[in-house]
């Protein structure tokens, strides 16, 4: 029973962990979409969607079956709540990749392009956001994750800073109005992504210290991280 109890929970690991490979893929192509002005990288996008898709069904499967078969307690049910959170959390983050392929290609179809506001810093931003939240879930890296809730005071105020910017480029010409609103569409979807890729480093700290930090994560930033022996106590 034991041997197939880690096998399952392997499985579903393994599955989780190119989910997210997906997800991380998606965003690149998205953005590049989008800094490149290349429609076919786009395309990647919606077809890495389907697949991204594919997994969430598979994993919720796979969670529902590990729970009727083994009943987990302690940090084996923390570490199930945890995939069955993030794998919500990366299905919609390929859907907002979608919406940034999608607003790519209506940007690279006007003739006349303003610039891209702050956008390319949320790309560099958003990227690493959601690379060190997966990471740090595969290796229960907390400092990593940690980094992440840092982070995400950056990225909101970065999208707050292209809502006035493109107010202020509205105002100065008014025939940009439509290519206004795509890029803030953009710059919404990667704010959300911000959001999420949060959502998945708070998931680490709760799978490995047992704490919930949503809502008031700043109490734990510098928190120490937990010893092993502490770890397998749980």
């Amino acid at each position: 029973m034991e041997r197939h109890f880690e096998k399952e929970l392997n499985n579903l690991k393994a599955t989780l962990e190119k989910m997210s490979r997906l997800a991380q893929e998606s965003l690149a192509y998205a953005t590049r979409a989008l800094l490149e002005e290349d429609k076919a990288l786009a395309e990647k996008t919606f077809l890495n969607e389907r697949s991204i898709n594919n997994l969430e069904i598979d994993i919720d499967h796979g969670v529902a079956d590990f729970f009727a078969l083994f009943q987990p307690v302690a940090i084996d049910l923390r570490f199930m709540l945890a995939i069955q959170k993030i794998n919500n959390d990366l299905e919609r983050i390929g859907d907002h990749c979608v919406n940034i392929a999608q607003s790519a290609i209506s940007f690279v179809a006007y003739q006349q392009k303003t610039g891209l506001l702050e956008l390319p810093k949320m790309v560099s931003i958003g990227q690493a956001m959601l690379h060190d939240a997966c990471e740090s879930f595969f290796t229960k890296n907390l400092q990593l994750a940690r980094t992440v809730l840092e982070t995400d005071d950056i990225i909101d105020e970065l999208n707050r800073a292209n809502t006035r910017e493109a107010i202020q480029l509205v105002k100065n010409d008014k025939t940009s109005i439509e290519m206004a609103l795509e890029l803030l569409r953009i710059s919404r979807n990667l704010e959300r992504i911000g959001d999420l890729s949060t959502n998945i480093a708070e998931e680490v700290i709760f799978h490995v210290q047992a704490r919930v930090v949503k809502h008031h994560a700043d109490e734990h930033k510098n928190r120490a991280p937990v010893s092993e022996e502490k770890r397998h106590e749980a």
